[in-house]
């Protein structure tokens, strides 16, 4: 095994402070941005199936989570600001443009670094959550339309309840493998509440999340998968990854001269057809043609849950290489031989 094909630990100065990441391969730049709560161990079986096809893939731990810097005012998580970790990280690689791929809030990240950026950010990829431009209805007041709100009687939609310091942070840190396994459970398709059950989205009044989680361990998490989540927030709290939501207000106010802006770069969609995601911004993945006017390829996968990559990661590898084999081939391959070099075996800790 050569050294570029080794993952490797490392970190490198970004507006943060520290970003830390795991790189495998070389070739074209490949940018992995995870989501909420997970870490760069969410694209542990992508790292290597990237490698193996030719590109040079990186999945960062975003400011707040895992080994990375952990700035302690809220508005340092503000969207604009995790954009330009993200421009600064792609320098400090000694590079000057990639691909960005995320998923979840990971995905929202990488669609705002290809509005800002796009002569960094040359292609992006979307996993679970759609694109949909900045502009509309103010977050907060959508968000508390969804529910009935905490008083007697109603259900507060879960970013409302994220919303003042402290409050998630009480309910998950006093045991956070146990809220992880029923988060990840609440949102898998093999463990996913029935239809008609109460939905893990919201909370009752004067209850908490982890009243509506399922019982029960997806398939795609391992116990040793869960003790490596539960061990990075355990040591970093949950407030860094909590302040993402507290700035989707700021968010709106920010990004207010891009509203209704397409994302021109081409684009990647996949997402799980269970998933809440997808289900309730079905509007978003229809308006597509508009939104995503040079989108390659959008799929829905079947049977699938929110965390796709994990719970499918070969088919996820196979379309993300297919895509990439498009938008950005590596030098000396043709498509064919990428695709089908690519590999699934995850990354160890």
């Amino acid at each position: 095994m050569t050294e570029s094909s080794r993952p490797r630990h490392r970190t490198v100065e970004a507006p943060a402070g520290r970003l830390h990441l795991v790189e495998q391969g070389a070739g074209p730049l490949v940018l992995l941005v995870h989501g909420f709560p997970e870490s760069w161990y969410s694209w542990r079986h992508q790292l290597p199936a990237l490698a193996a096809a030719g590109y040079r893939a990186v999945a960062l731990d975003v400011r707040g989570y895992g080994r990375s810097s952990k700035p302690s005012a809220t508005p340092e998580y503000r969207m604009r600001a995790l954009v330009e970790d993200n421009l600064a990280l792609v320098r400090a690689l000694g590079e000057r443009t990639a691909v960005v791929v995320g998923h979840d809030w990971g995905a929202n990240i990488a669609a705002a670094s290809g509005l800002l950026h796009p002569e960094v950010f040359r292609a992006v990829g979307l996993l679970s959550v759609p694109y949909t431009p900045p502009g509309g209805p103010r977050p907060s007041e959508v968000f508390a339309r969804m529910g009935a709100g905490p008083g007697a009687g109603g259900q507060e939609f879960y970013v409302s309840y994220f919303q003042e310091p402290g409050r998630a942070e009480a309910e998950i840190e006093p045991d956070v493998r146990g809220w992880l396994a029923g988060f990840y459970a609440a949102l898998s398709a093999d463990t996913m509440p029935a239809p008609g059950e109460p939905d893990p989205h919201f909370v009752s009044a004067g209850g908490t999340l982890r009243d509506r989680f399922p019982a029960g361990r997806p398939s795609w998490l391992t116990e040793d998968d869960l003790d490596h989540c539960a061990g990075e927030f355990e040591r970093t709290g949950m407030t860094g990854a909590l302040n993402r939501y507290r700035n989707m207000d700021r968010d709106w106010e920010d990004l207010a001269d891009l509203e209704g802006a397409p994302l021109t770069q081409p684009s990647l969609f996949v997402g799980g057809a269970l998933d809440a995601s997808t289900t309730w911004l079905a509007d978003a993945i229809a308006a597509f043609p508009t939104t995503l006017p040079a989108l390659v390829s959008s799929h829905l996968l079947d049977g699938c849950g929110h965390w796709v990559q994990q719970e499918r990661p070969r088919e996820v590898n196979r379309l993300l290489v297919s895509w990439l084999a498009r938008v950005c081939p590596p030098a000396g391959r043709d498509r064919q031989q990428t695709v089908s070099e690519a590999g699934s075996t995850p990354v160890d800790r």
